[in-house]
């Protein structure tokens, strides 16, 4: 027992050498070199981009390919398959891929996701966000003439390059997956312009259709009418125009201040004269005042501004006579007469 005893005080006395010593170390810098047996090329005789490299006349160490040659991955000269456009620099015309039911439905997937909270799940531009509550400005409906008659090639740029606000969705979206999208907006448009005798063809029970319709539009009219009912003590004013043009992002195609843009200027627009092009093909002279802006807000391609293409969302009909007002009031107020 007696010889136990300083064996245990010895191993404890140890210990506590031992833990001292450790906590010792803790936080010590060192001077000397850190060993690094296996140095798996860190240090290399490279140069970085951008630095001097007088290997070469020029100095450069970021060098142009070696005439000929091409990089891994980034032989795209098929312009019509990776671009949407012929070598001359035109749209291509149709689809340069084989469309298949699988084609269109990975179309329909990919459509889902990335396009319908603007252009809506009809194609129709009532996207969830094209509400006017987020300013964005209104996606264009896909079932208009210029979109129906334009080329393939034509909407998939829109996607691949991105088009006035829209952003590009190359990076999302690859190549045969913007094809795919291309052929669901035509299948889109396809069922959307269809004849009432291609419907009933297709077995389609087109009188039911009808009478949901005209029931929808019927309680759409009731509801617009309540609204309007509501407002009839409310007095249209400029105010409510600014109001109305920022949650509408108008400003993004129309200027205050004379700069000519997507759209004409709202500077000195009222009151003024111009020709415009009627939807029936007839070049006429109009004076812009209450009843063409109106109509030019409700219904953007009655009359086509000369020199300006029919690209304005068919979004606004749902305003108030109030609002439309109201922006007439406003646009009214940036002219000097």
């Amino acid at each position: 027992m007696n010889k136990a005893i300083p064996y245990i005080k010895f191993n404890s006395l140890l210990f506590l050498l031992i833990s001292l010593s450790l906590l010792g170390c803790r936080g010590m810098k060192s001077e000397k070199t850190p060993i690094h047996p296996n140095l798996n090329m860190d240090q290399q005789d490279r140069k970085e981009a951008q630095e001097i490299n007088n290997f070469f006349d020029d100095k450069r160490s970021m060098r142009m390919p070696v005439a000929g040659t091409v990089a891994r991955g980034l032989s795209r000269l098929d312009k019509n398959y990776y671009e949407g456009v012929e070598i001359s620099g035109d749209w291509v015309a149709k689809i340069p891929i084989d469309l298949t039911k699988s084609i269109i439905y990975r179309g329909k997937d990919r459509y889902e996701i990335y396009c319908t909270p603007c252009h809506g799940n009809a194609g129709d531009g009532q996207g969830i966000i094209m509400t006017g509550r987020y300013g964005y400005v209104p996606a264009p409906t896909f079932h208009q003439d210029r979109l129906r008659e334009a080329p393939d090639g034509e909407i998939y740029s829109a996607i691949y390059n991105g088009v006035r606000s829209m952003p590009s969705y190359r990076h999302q979206v690859p190549v045969e997956d913007r094809w795919a999208i291309v052929a669901y907006i035509r299948a889109l448009q396809a069922s959307q312009n269809a004849k009432r005798d291609d419907l009933i063809a297709a077995g389609v029970d087109v009188e039911k259709l009808e009478n949901e319709f005209e029931a929808e539009q019927k309680m759409i009219a009731e509801a617009r009418a309540k609204k309007e009912a509501n407002q009839v003590e409310i007095i249209a004013t400029v105010e409510r125009g600014m109001e109305i043009s920022t949650m509408y992002a108008c400003q993004t195609c129309h200027s205050s201040d004379g700069t000519a843009i997507i759209g004409p200027s709202w500077k000195n627009l009222y009151g003024s004269e111009g020709v415009v092009t009627t939807e029936d093909g007839e070049i006429i002279n109009v004076i812009k005042e209450d009843e063409y802006l109106i109509e030019s807000i409700v219904n953007p391609y009655a009359k086509i501004v000369d020199g300006y293409d029919p690209l304005m969302a068919n979004a606004y009909g749902a305003l108030s006579q109030n609002d439309l007002q109201s922006l007439v009031e406003y646009i009214k107020s940036l002219s000097d007469n």
